[in-house]
């Protein structure tokens, strides 16, 4: 089994390649230069595995929530792959990618990524075994509504840290604040969690798959 994911919506580009139990690993911090560097990169990765894109069986793709314009230009990518070869897409959050940054025991493990406007696009896991479990929504929070969900003890990576880091910290007590070694989505992670998906056949065609904007609306592109 061969499986491409890509995850687009923070400032790197997050793309890891499965095949047939061999792991590669690709993450690139591209700014203004994602759409430029994407497909390229895509190429050189997989000819680097010694692979033709034909060979893939699965794309893998993160949804959100994060940069609005990363999400579209990743997705569009996973879209135009899947459907040219008719192969099926695996759609994982962002959030549930950055989580797995950090398997730690007896731990409510919260990714906080930052959503600009004062807010913050946030989430909660726990262990179970050898797989973290979602505890809570996706959600869009202020940083007054972030520590009113998350009082006490809990771990904190992403972004968002960045710039609230010290209000956390003295807000919500026992908080451990991970550094910048756990800030962004792993690709290595995404593969991992597309794999479990694979087997519990939680796969669809790319015409289902749909990102994950938390934003209200209002606050989105209309298209006329």
């Amino acid at each position: 089994m061969k499986i491409l994911g890509i995850d687009t919506t923070t400032k790197f580009l997050c793309l890891g390649l499965y095949a047939d139990g061999k792991f590669y690993e690709y993450n690139l911090e591209t700014g203004r230069g994602l759409s430029a560097l994407l497909v390229p990169t895509i190429q050189r990765v997989i000819e680097a595995a010694g692979l033709k894109i034909s060979d893939i069986d699965y794309f893998a793709c993160g949804l959100g929530p994060g940069s609005f314009t990363g999400i579209r230009i990743g997705l569009a990518a996973v879209k135009g792959l899947s459907i040219a070869r008719d192969k099926p897409v695996v759609g994982i959050s962002t959030l549930d990618i950055l989580a797995a940054n950090v398997m730690l025991d007896n731990s409510l493990i919260v990714p906080a990524i930052d959503a600009r406007r004062g807010l913050l696009y946030c989430s909660s896991y726990k262990k179970e075994g050898d797989a973290l479990k979602r505890k809570s929504e996706y959600k869009l929070l202020s940083l007054d509504e972030f520590v009113k969900e998350f009082p006490v003890k809990a771990v904190i990576l992403g972004d968002a840290t960045i710039l609230y880091k010290e209000k956390m910290s003295s807000l919500i007590k026992g908080a451990t604040i991970l550094d910048k070694d756990y800030w962004f989505p792993k690709a290595h992670n995404l593969i991992k969690l597309a794999l479990g998906k694979i087997k519990a056949r939680q796969y669809s065609s790319a015409q289902a798959i749909k990102p994950i904007y938390l934003y209200p609306q209002e606050c989105q592109i209309k298209i006329r």
